[in-house]
């Protein structure tokens, strides 16, 4: 019943040309990590947890999952370079970045640099980027004693401000009918005046989508994963979005894996739920059906959050399955224009580990900083001979 409702309410909508879908993945510039920072941050140890400890032969980690990559930080530009050019290889064709704006406070200010690091990495590999505002930021500020109550709005226009100048202006960030697309996480904060207020003066007006249900002045509305119904209860949410965009003038669906969180078994809080991740199927059927829409963006929530659990980043469980799902799906419509295969997502995570076991013989360093241009330039065939090259003269190293 509840996958008739979907079909029918994914098909409701006036049919575009599915070639033409921008497809972006939600994106964590949160994570802290040693050696890269000083000390673990809160979202690999939910305070509780230390990664310096080994148990069963894996790090302790504030998440059921484990990347490919190691624990990384999201200020290494390494890392970041490495996740830009497997969304590239996939299919998929920017990022949305969780970001809590430009104040510092707790970690806002080194999320900040993190997100302009990753927009640069994006822009190298020539992929889009956009934001997704966090307004639950502004009583924190409050409560922190970083802003008074009556200077919120004022706020607003300054992070705004900031945000015209230095990205909704460049050409690779995000734009639908030539206004830049702006999410926000909620609202929590903000109401429909401050909003009004917060866009005077901007030129064009961002195009503006709320959580979950289109709030005025947004021109319509994105969704994401609800696990506190299972995955019966989130596929109903879904097609229950899908019926209300039908008075939208636009929207943007939601494609996920699974929902599989951390926080009971980190003392944070209980679970918010779960949905099943069921060998891929969730995530194949949830992209399958936000590609048949009628929507000319598509979000992938998401890249890596791994206190959730809702990354298609490669993983040690699930290694690169979910990419390789991307990249077959986009391929359906995409053609040639997706030259790439399954065999190619492995190569950004070779140069990476490559990268991090041999940073300090220069030589080879030379040799990996060639290889990367490469990627980044789409010659793929040379980078990967050169990599099998490097593997075998370090094979033969070993005693």
């Amino acid at each position: 019943m509840i996958a008739s409702l979907l079909a029918c309410a994914v098909m409701s909508g006036a049919q575009s040309n599915s070639s033409d879908r921008v497809v972006m993945a939600h994106y964590m510039p949160w994570f802290a990590a040693k050696p890269t920072s000083p000390e673990w941050g809160w979202h690999w140890t939910m305070g509780k947890l230390n990664p310096d400890r080994t148990v069963n032969g894996r790090r302790e980690a504030a998440s059921h999952y484990t990347p490919l990559l190691g624990l990384y930080d999201s200020g290494d530009t390494q890392a970041l370079e490495c996740h830009a050019l497997l969304m590239k290889f996939a299919g998929i064709d920017g990022v949305m970045v969780d970001w809590y704006g430009i104040r510092e406070h707790y970690d806002y200010a080194i999320n900040h640099r993190n997100a302009r690091r990753m927009f640069d990495a994006v822009r190298k590999a020539g992929l889009k980027f956009a934001l997704v505002y966090e307004d639950q930021t502004i009583p924190q500020l409050i409560k922190g004693g970083k802003l008074k109550a009556d200077e919120t709005v004022q706020h607003g226009k300054e992070i705004l401000r900031w945000v015209e100048a230095n990205w909704f202006r460049s050409p690779t960030y995000l734009k639908q009918n030539g206004r830049p697309v702006f999410l926000v996480f909620g609202p929590q904060h903000f109401q429909r005046s401050d909003w009004e207020r917060i866009f005077e003066g901007l030129s064009p007006k961002p195009a503006y989508f709320s959580l979950h249900h289109r709030r005025e002045p947004a021109i319509g509305a994105y969704d994401w994963p609800l696990p506190k119904g299972g995955s019966e209860g989130s596929d109903r949410e879904r097609a229950a979005f899908f019926a209300r965009t039908k008075d939208w003038s636009a929207f943007i669906p939601v494609a996920y894996p699974r929902f599989h969180d951390y926080y009971k078994e980190a003392g944070v809080h209980e679970s918010w739920g779960s949905i099943a991740d069921i060998k891929g199927k969730t995530f194949e059927r949830t992209l399958t059906e936000a590609l048949a829409s009628s929507a000319p963006v598509v979000q992938i929530a998401t890249w890596n959050d791994w206190g959730e659990g809702t990354m298609i980043e490669p993983s040690v469980e699930f290694g690169y399955r979910d990419l390789e799902t991307t990249q077959r799906l986009r391929r359906k419509t995409l053609g040639n224009r997706l030259p790439y295969q399954p065999a190619d997502l492995r190569l950004p995570v070779r140069l990476y580990h490559l990268q991090k076991r041999h940073a300090k013989d220069r030589v080879t360093a030379a040799k990996l900083d060639q290889v990367s241009r490469w990627l980044f330039a789409g010659q793929l065939d040379r980078a990967r001979q050169r990599l099998d090259a490097l593997d075998r003269a370090f094979a033969n190293r070993r005693p």
